[in-house]
């Protein structure tokens, strides 16, 4: 089945070189299918919904049979309970399809869990990015990458980041930067196409938080700074 553009984006910031990839809410595991395409890593497909789990596993075992070593293990788990200790390496946590306020409580537990290791993250919430982003920094994540995607009249946030302390870089570590709280390189747009884009996304942005500081000023009143800040950049 063939990834939708927002999926098939995830797939290709992905890089070769890790070990363990957690795709987390998984739904028909489609992404994970496409990672184990490709041999990326050990490939771990977590969702909550037993049936649909019950699904993934006859689905993997008639079209990926095991190996040994194995390519991929099913966890119908909470995403907060995933064993991130069986990966001496820094695995990778893939979290997409479920609203930003649900994310902070699976990264916030991850991270609390496995507080002296490093992590990397690539999210993808459909509502709430800018709280997301508030924690990751409170989090002292760092940015790897990030890019915005329509699909299906949608605008989504992918949000690449490492969680622990950088301590000495090796060469095949990607270069991190700080995080903003309204993202900064989907902003800086080297086509008609892409800009055209950050403006309607940022339009329904600015939309959005109008509309909360009508019944909540105080709340929306940053956000809207922040954001407004940028509409004269792009």
């Amino acid at each position: 089945m063939k990834l939708g553009h927002r999926l098939a984006y995830i797939n290709m910031m992905i890089p070769n070189g890790y070990t363990h990839i957690w795709d987390c809410c998984c739904d028909h595991g489609l992404l994970g299918a496409a990672l184990l395409d490709r041999h990326a890593a050990m490939i771990h497909f977590v969702d909550i919904v037993p049936a649909l789990m019950q699904q993934l596993t006859a689905k993997l075992e008639r079209f990926y049979p095991q190996q040994n070593p194995p390519k991929w293990q099913v966890h119908c788990s909470d995403v907060s309970a995933i064993p991130l200790v069986q990966d001496e390496h820094t695995p990778l946590v893939i979290i997409a399809g479920v609203g930003g306020d649900l994310m902070i409580e699976f990264v916030n537990s991850l991270c609390q869990q496995y507080s002296n290791r490093k992590i990397d993250f690539i999210l993808c919430p459909v509502h709430h990015q800018y709280e997301l982003r508030q924690q990751l920094i409170k989090l002292d994540c760092k940015l790897i990458d990030e890019k915005l995607i329509e699909e299906n009249s949608r605008f989504y946030e992918i949000i690449y980041v490492r969680f622990g302390k950088q301590s000495s870089r090796k060469k095949s570590d990607r270069p991190t930067t700080k995080i903003s709280v309204i993202g900064n390189k989907f902003w800086q747009c080297s086509n008609d196409q892409e800009r055209d884009m950050a403006k309607r996304y940022l339009n329904k942005v600015l939309t959005h938080y109008q509309k909360i500081s009508l019944s909540n000023p105080q709340k929306a009143s940053q956000t809207l700074q922040d954001y407004l800040a940028i509409k004269a950049l792009i």
